[in-house]
């Protein structure tokens, strides 16, 4: 049932203001305002650590129908959520269902974002809101209560991947393979991808110096904000590029490969956050159906010589992959591991282990 209302408005630094009311937790916040088009999939959605520093609008109208599913741990990761916490600054949505009904469901939308001191605003018009984003691009933005006072944040301007990423390395499986993955803000479903190849996984810290361990082959992970932040990541990476061993990576984990390459990255105006972004495959007429989170992506125009683009975005025509035309390095931008999204490029994750026989 619907409780007292309590107003709560959002502020753009364009100075617009939109009133609506508080369904999570009373505490007011400031980040990134950027919008996600997906229509299912937020318990995954808000658990992704990309998301770090950033205030979420969802345009489908309806949220919290389907209320949020029990923890289930598997194999050390919990099967429902992609990490252990809430991992947005704040939540707006249209339209929130106080009453919600699924078989998996444990707790509503509102107790979850309360548990996680996470606030939560329904009522707002979210497509003028994301009609305002797309035209003058992703904004800072403040969530205020009351007669609150908070300042404007850009999170861009810190290092976000220092605040997500584990502090000491983590082992999973007992495969014949040993892969490093590079948690930038990993996903934990790009784990579960590489534990159902039979792959045996060391998870480390963005800047943990691994280069002295034996694997066959790195992973670099997505994450939140600017990638040049991760310059650290960056040199470990070229020295594994010196070593001629096999790279795949993800999201964050592509630019991050660009930038060890000697190409550049830029911030999108207002990013890609959906599960339906076209992808073309460079070369070929497939054209696969990806999802994505991000708001930078590499500039294909500044790859150095013996590098190319993979996959290229049917829409507005960025950056989606790279790969060297000689050597076992290849990233995409979208998210072959999906969670929530389409599974059309799990494949991949075959191909980056029979890179590594």
């Amino acid at each position: 049932m619907e409780a007292k209302k309590i107003k709560a408005r959002l502020e753009l630094e364009d100075g617009s203001v939109f009133q609506g009311y508080s369904f999570g937790a009373q505490t007011s916040v400031a980040g990134e305002v950027v919008f996600n088009t997906s229509m299912v999939g937020y318990p995954e959605s808000l658990t992704d650590p990309s998301y770090y520093g950033q205030i979420l609008v969802l345009t489908y109208p309806l949220i919290g129908n389907y209320g949020v599913p029990e923890s289930h741990i598997v194999d050390g990761l919990d099967d429902c959520f992609e990490s252990s916490r809430v991992q947005i600054t704040g939540l707006i949505v249209s339209e929130y269902s106080f009453d919600y009904q699924h078989w998996s469901a444990g707790k509503s939308l509102a107790q979850w974002l309360i548990e996680h001191k996470v606030p939560g605003l329904y009522g707002i018009d979210t497509r003028m809101l994301t009609k305002r984003l797309r035209e003058e691009g992703s904004m800072l933005g403040r969530l205020l209560f009351f007669t609150e006072k908070k300042n404007f944040y850009d999170p861009n301007k810190i290092n976000l991947v220092e605040r997500v990423s584990i502090r000491q390395p983590i082992d999973y499986g007992t495969g014949d393979k040993k892969v490093i993955l590079v948690d930038c803000g990993a996903k934990d479903n790009i784990i579960r991808c590489l534990l159902q190849r039979d792959v045996r996984v060391r998870r480390v810290p963005w800047n943990y110096d691994f280069t002295h361990e034996e694997f066959d082959g790195v992973m670099i992970s997505n994450g939140p904000g600017d990638p040049k932040m991760c310059r650290d990541t960056v040199a470990l990476v070229q020295k594994v590029m010196d070593r001629e061993k096999p790279i795949f990576g993800i999201c964050m984990g592509n630019q991050i490969l660009a930038l060890a390459a000697g190409a550049d990255t830029f911030k999108l105006k207002f990013g890609h956050r959906s599960q339906n972004q076209p992808c073309v495959e460079v070369g070929t007429k497939r054209c696969y159906i990806t999802s994505q989170n991000h708001g930078y992506a590499v500039d294909g125009r500044t790859l150095p010589e013996g590098w190319e683009p993979w996959f290229v975005n049917a829409n507005d025509g960025t950056n989606e992959g790279i790969r060297h035309t000689s050597q076992p390095f290849r990233s995409v931008q979208f998210h072959p591991e999906a969670a929530p999204g389409p599974v059309d490029t799990a494949i991949l994750f075959d191909d980056f282990k029979r890179m590594m026989l």
